[in-house]
């Protein structure tokens, strides 16, 4: 495996990628990734990738169209240095939440990333919870779409102690909130807002009182759903509420909003790095994707089935 597999990294979270490197016990892949004197992104690959099975890990996380950029650029120079298969691994997929045109004159990102990938020369795209489903099939190249929130279902399971509930913060995550709690073999509720748009009142349909509220979302980025659902739930009786994301964009004044709100702790996962404002908050705690992805590498190298790692119903 060694001699026919390198992992190359970006800029936009080189510890995940070191540690799945660890993980699987291969040195990270050489390659210069900078910047010309005018700001254009520089990529120098470092060692001979001839033949070799590529795997490129790179978020397209803020900064957005500079981590978008730089993948980009680092597959073209590994096509162009003869490599056998580039597999892209993408742990938060950028500009996933425009997927479909629900109003003219729009435009659909999601798509248009998932052919950047292919016109640069990706042969695979390996990711983790994408903002809907349906982008899978946006790509002409194979998907392996993984879900985070498996890592999540386990830390939650080293800590359950009984009586817990699941809150779906909002209708687009009833069904994977579903299945989480029915992993969990525990109750589920979910969250209805009405009156104004801008000012809708939180009621929680199910019974959270004297429980520990676990609400359970794809990610969190100024925060304001889930701590609407916080505060929905704090005043519908429960005890604690904490909250389970896969990927912590935590945008604009998001760690100060949960760092001075009711919930309890804030699990996230490595998909994206934390700020030194987030790692700093007394809340927020992440736990690392690096073993499955590193897994998933190893199968896809192997050519073996990824099915058991995927979310199941």
């Amino acid at each position: 495996m060694r001699s026919r597999i390198v992992l190359f990294t970006g800029n936009s979270n080189p510890p995940l990628a070191h540690k799945v490197c660890f993980h699987l016990g291969v040195p990270p892949g050489q390659a210069l990734v900078g910047r010309f004197s005018d700001g254009e992104v520089r990529v120098e690959v470092g060692g001979n990738v001839r033949g070799m099975d590529v795997y490129v890990i790179q978020s397209t996380c803020p900064p957005v169209n500079e981590n978008l950029i730089e993948l980009l650029v680092l597959i073209d120079a590994l096509k162009r240095a003869s490599a056998r298969r580039i597999n892209v691994i993408v742990p938060y997929y950028g500009y996933g939440r425009q997927d479909k045109k629900d109003k003219p004159r729009v435009a659909l990102t999601a798509k248009m990333v998932a052919d950047l990938f292919s016109v640069a020369g990706a042969g695979r795209v390996i990711t983790l919870d994408f903002h809907a489903n349906q982008i899978q099939g946006f790509f002409n190249i194979p998907v392996d779409h993984l879900s985070g929130i498996e890592v999540l279902l386990e830390d939650v399971r080293n800590n359950q102690v009984g009586g817990e509930i699941v809150v779906a913060p909002d209708s687009g995550g009833v069904e994977r909130a579903r299945r989480f709690a029915s992993r969990l073999e525990v109750d589920l509720a979910l969250m209805d807002y009405r009156g104004a748009e801008t000012t809708p009142e939180s009621y929680i349909v199910g019974d959270v009182r004297g429980r520990r509220v676990i609400i359970l979302d794809d990610m969190v980025d100024t925060g304001r759903t889930l701590l609407r659902a916080v505060d929905g739930a704090r005043a519908a009786g429960a005890a604690v509420v904490d909250a389970f994301c896969v990927h912590a964009v935590l945008s604009g004044g998001a760690v100060e909003a949960v760092e001075e709100s009711p919930l309890r702790s804030l699990t996230v996962t490595d998909t994206i790095p934390l700020s030194l404002k987030a790692e700093q908050c007394s809340k927020i705690r992440t736990v690392s994707v690096a073993p499955l992805l590193a897994e998933v590498v190893r199968r896809v190298h192997y050519e073996e089935s990824l099915s058991s790692l995927f979310w199941k119903p």
